[in-house]
C-alpha cells in the first residue's frame, strides 16, 4: 500500500514550475490535477504519469532534464511513471518548435539512437521505479483504418492556428501532411499507456491537447497535462538542440559542462536558474537582487550555477575539480583532465606534426593557421614560427594551450 502525502503538500511540489503560458488552461489543469490526486489519495492508487522522447540524437541534454526532474519528483510522492522512448514518433518529427520541415529518419536509425536514453535518463529517475516504453510497439500496429478514424477528430483549421504552421501558411512555405499526423501519434501514445498525466514542454500544448481529445473520444477521463518552459541553449536565443549545436550534453566531461555554463549569455542566467538548478524560488531572487545592486558579479554567479549543474549530474567533487580546472585556464594553467602525448626525449620535433599526430588539429593547415594567428602557446610563451620544434629532457615535460580552451601536455618518454 502507498503511503502518498496530502494532496496539497503534493500540489506544492508538482505545481512547481508549470507553465501554459495561459492563465485559464493553468485553472484548469490545477483543478483536474488536485481533484485527480484526491481520487488517487483516497484510493490508495498511483497515478500514471508519462513523458516521451524523441531520439533525434544518441545524447540527453540538459533541456530533456526539465521534464525529467519533474517525472522524478512523482516518483518520489508514489507515483507510476513511463520513460516513453519515441521511436516511431522520431521518425517523423515534432514539428511543434519548427518553421520549417523536419528530416526523417527510420525506425532503424531512431532505435540506434534511443538505445543510449534509458541509460542516461537513470541518473535522473529511479531505475527500480521506471517503467521504459517504446512507441513503435503500438503505433506501428496502427492500420490505415485506424489513422482515419483518429484524424477525423481533427479539423484542418485547427492544426492551422499552431503558430509555426500558421507562419510558414502565410510564406507560402510548405506544410507536409505527414506533419499533421504527428499530434495524432502523441495523442495515441495516451491511449496506449492509458495515462493519467503527461508531461511536456510548453511547445508541445497542441500535442498533449490532443491526447485529452482522443482519450475523451474514446469514452476515457482525460490525461492531466504538465508543461514546462522551454530552455534556451548556448546561444541564448534558439531552443536548446544537438541539431543546433546550442546544446550541453548531460553525458558530456563535467568541465566541458562547467564551461559551457561559463560562456552562456548574461540573458540565459534566469531561465537556466529556474529550470536546471536544485535551487528554491526565494534563493534565485535574491541573488538576482544581488546582482543588480551590484553586489555580486555575473562572471561569480555564472561559477555558481555552473558548479550547481555540475554537481546535479556528477557529484560535488566532480564539480569542484570543474571549477579548479576552470580556474586553471583562466590563468592559462592545464585542467587535471588535459590530454598528454609522449615525445621521445631529447629528440626534436615541428610542433605542427606534434599538434597533428596528437590529434588536437583536424590537419597540418589548421596548426599552421593557428600558429600565424597567436593561437598556440607554449608553457605561456605564443609561438609564431611554424618551424619551432619542442624538445624535452628526461622526465620533462611542456604545456600546450590551443586556442581558449584546449591544452595538451607534452611529456618525455
Amino acid at each position: 500500500m502507498a503511503n502518498f502525502l496530502p494532496v496539497e503538500e503534493q500540489m506544492l511540489i508538482l505545481m512547481r514550475g508549470v507553465d501554459f503560458g495561459d492563465e485559464l488552461t493553468y485553472q484548469n489543469m490545477e483543478k483536474e490535477l488536485r481533484a485527480r490526486l484526491q481520487e488517487s489519495y483516497t484510493a490508495n492508487r498511483p497515478l500514471k504519469v508519462y513523458c516521451g522522447f524523441d531520439p533525434s540524437s544518441p545524447d540527453l541534454t540538459l533541456g530533456h532534464t526539465i521534464p525529467m526532474r519533474k517525472l522524478r519528483q512523482f516518483q518520489e510522492l508514489g507515483h507510476e511513471v513511463t520513460f516513453l522512448i519515441g521511436t516511431f514518433t522520431g521518425t517523423v518529427g515534432d514539428a511543434s518548435d519548427k518553421e520549417s520541415v523536419r528530416k526523417q529518419q527510420t525506425l532503424q536509425e531512431a532505435l540506434a539512437k534511443g538505445a543510449s536514453y534509458a541509460d542516461q535518463a537513470f541518473r535522473i529517475l529511479d531505475r527500480a521505479q521506471t517503467a521504459v516504453r517504446y512507441n513503435h510497439e503500438w503505433l506501428s500496429q496502427l492500420s490505415f483504418g485506424d489513422v482515419i478514424q483518429l484524424a477525423s477528430n481533427f479539423t484542418v483549421q485547427q492544426f492551422l492556428t499552431r503558430d509555426n504552421f500558421s507562419k510558414r501558411f502565410a510564406k507560402g512555405d510548405a506544410i507536409w501532411l505527414h506533419e499533421f499526423f504527428y499530434a495524432l501519434m502523441q495523442g495515441y501514445d495516451a491511449l496506449a499507456l492509458q495515462t493519467d498525466v503527461q508531461i511536456g514542454g510548453t511547445e508541445q500544448l497542441f500535442n498533449l491537447m490532443a491526447g485529452r481529445k482522443l482519450m475523451e473520444a474514446k469514452g476515457m477521463k482525460p490525461q492531466i497535462i504538465l508543461t514546462f518552459p522551454i530552455l534556451v541553449g548556448t546561444d541564448g536565443v534558439m531552443r536548446m538542440s544537438k541539431s543546433t549545436g546550442n546544446y550541453i550534453g548531460i553525458n558530456e566531461p563535467p568541465g566541458v559542462v562547467y564551461t559551457k555554463v561559463l560562456n552562456l549569455p548574461d540573458t540565459a542566467m534566469r531561465n537556466y536558474a529556474e529550470l536546471v538548478t536544485r535551487w528554491d524560488p526565494r534563493e534565485i531572487s535574491a541573488v538576482f537582487d544581488k546582482v543588480a545592486k551590484g553586489e555580486l558579479e555575473m562572471r561569480d554567479f555564472k561559477h555558481k550555477l555552473a558548479w550547481e549543474i555540475v554537481s546535479i549530474f556528477n557529484g560535488d567533487v566532480a564539480a569542484e575539480r570543474a571549477a579548479e580546472d576552470a580556474r586553471k585556464m583562466h590563468e592559462g594553467e592545464a585542467p587535471s583532465d588535459t590530454p598528454t602525448f609522449t615525445l621521445a626525449a631529447h629528440q626534436p620535433k615541428n610542433i605542427i606534426d606534434l599538434l597533428h599526430e596528437a590529434g588536437i588539429v583536424k590537419s597540418k593547415g589548421e596548426a599552421k593557421r593557428l600558429i600565424q594567428q597567436g593561437g598556440i602557446r607554449s608553457d605561456g610563451q605564443t609561438l609564431g614560427d611554424i618551424e619551432h620544434v619542442i624538445t624535452l629532457n628526461k622526465d620533462a615535460q611542456s604545456v600546450l594551450q590551443i586556442g581558449k580552451r584546449k591544452f595538451l601536455r607534452v611529456i618525455a618518454g
